[in-house]
């Protein structure tokens, strides 16, 4: 089989002389970084009432503490993975890393709804900036082969895990202490990390002197930003309302007019010429579709434990911990598995394995044991997102030039991201149309149940779109 095309390191432009450190300081300071950005994705969720009862909210208020973080998130990435690559990785990581450490602090403290909002929409805008830059540090870092496989195997384990543990910690953060802390636990952490990176990370880029393409910046973020936002409107609006027909279609028009402003400029945001990389194109299509299914996973088995069977925040987080662990070890076992069989089976299988949970998920009722109804059911959906994440992560990074290192890194996760919101969208829709405004936990269970198979039904087309698509080289062999 063919190997696939590796990322030339001499096409990085050092700017310092400082001695690299060891690979594992940057794989952990990476890590911890994206740990960060995909916590706070879920993480205030078991937050949401306390937040309402303290600061008044209204419930459109409530919805967009989410969403005014997944918005400037999904929005920026691209320009934060291109910034990464013209003014430097380190630096960016930095900026990135300290808006949302600031932010974090701003939300914690804030009195005022309209100030929460204000400090997650800065907390997206700060992790679409260090989001990126975690990636393409750690595959800058490590060379191309088993050792660089694992490594992205440990990004994408961290990157799951913060998923996976974001509603234990609110629990536990809610619970034990106040819902401020849910924000403010990211200050001490985030400082760490800072200090961390001052001292070891090394500054590199691949930009070569090029200016960023600002009016490309400006019409991809905003598209996606009001793509996003017509995404979002559609749980409490509807797919047929002027409030989300308007966004999408101007979001669409944007989207096309930056895809005319880069097949004509000649220092381009995203080159076209990325999408040629089958590696490249066929991964974020995949990823997309993966991240559709996945993210929904955590939302409605919380919402299936705390609003059919019962259980409580803390309760409904500790009962996700297998899951937690089984993405982790799906993360752990991809890399050894893709020098064998290569990177497109294992993400094949791995596609399989989640589509197989998300059927027995789709069988559960009003009362359900643990067991059967979350325990191995949720085992398996996770187990299925690990195997696939890490290949179709090493498949798009390994495809492009170096100067591309950054932007690669931001669509992969824009992909993930931008899949997630629309995912959670359409399947929020379709849980309301089956339950019909019933609210007993019979008419819940049914409406969740359709979620969960047609879940795996995507899965099951990403799976043969991955069989098609994907290159068949190997990933992860020295």
């Amino acid at each position: 089989m063919t190997p696939m095309p590796t990322l030339r390191a001499a096409a990085e432009i050092p700017v310092s002389r400082r001695p690299a450190p060891p690979a594992w300081v940057v794989v952990a300071l990476a890590c911890a970084g994206q740990f960060l950005v995909v916590l706070d994705v879920s993480v205030v969720n078991t937050a949401l009432p306390s937040m309402r009862a303290d600061l008044g909210l209204s419930a459109p208020g409530l919805q967009w503490v989410v969403n005014a973080y997944t918005i400037a998130f999904a929005g920026f990435m691209l320009l934060g993975g291109r910034a990464g690559d013209l003014y430097g990785r380190k630096r960016m990581f930095l900026i990135g890393l300290a808006l949302f450490t600031l932010a974090s602090l701003a939300g914690g403290l804030a009195q005022e709804g309209w100030q929460l909002l204000a400090a997650r929409a800065v907390q997206g805008l700060g992790a679409a900036v260090l989001a990126p830059s975690t990636l393409t540090i750690l595959t800058s870092a490590v060379p191309e082969g088993a050792a660089r496989a694992r490594a992205i195997a440990t990004w994408t384990a961290v990157g799951g895990g913060g998923g996976a543990a974001g509603g234990l910690v609110g629990g536990v953060l809610v619970d034990g202490l106040s819902w401020r802390w849910v924000l403010l636990i990211n200050v001490p952490i985030g400082a760490v990390v800072l200090a961390g990176a001052l001292l070891w990370l090394v500054e590199s880029r691949a930009g070569g002197g090029r200016r960023i393409d600002l009016p490309g910046a400006l019409l991809v973020t905003a598209g996606l930003a009001t793509l996003a936002y017509g995404i979002v409107q559609t749980e409490a609006e509807g797919w047929t309302s002027a409030e989300t027909l308007v966004p999408l279609a101007a979001g669409a028009a944007l989207i096309g007019l930056f895809l005319l402003v880069e097949a004509r400029t000649k220092a381009p945001l995203m080159p076209l010429k990325l999408f040629r990389l089958r590696s490249v194109s066929s991964a974020n299509v995949a990823m997309f579709l993966c991240g559709s299914a996945m993210f929904c996973m955590w939302f409605f088995m919380t919402l299936y434990a705390q609003n059919v069977l019962g259980y409580s925040p803390l309760d409904a987080g500790l009962a996700l911990v297998p899951s937690s662990l089984a993405v982790i070890l799906g993360s752990k076992l991809a890399p050894r598995l893709m020098p064998v069989v290569g990177a497109r089976n294992v993400a094949v299988l791995g596609a399989l394995v989640a589509a197989a949970g998300f059927g027995w998920q789709s069988t559960m009722t009003a009362d359900g044991a643990y067991l059967t109804a979350i325990m191995f059911p949720g085992i398996l959906m996770m187990l299925g997102a690990g195997l696939s994440a890490t290949p179709l992560a090493a498949l798009a990074t390994s495809g492009a030039e170096p100067g591309e290192a950054g932007l690669v890194s931001g669509l992969i996760n824009t992909s993930r991201t931008m899949g997630g919101s629309l995912g959670l969208s359409v399947m929020a829709t379709i849980a309301a149309a089956r339950t019909g405004g019933r609210g007993s936990p019979e008419a819940l269970a049914e409406g969740y149940a359709l979620v969960f198979r047609t879940g795996g039904g995507v899965m099951l087309g990403g799976a043969v779109l991955m069989l098609v698509w994907l290159p068949r080289g190997v990933v992860g062999r020295d």
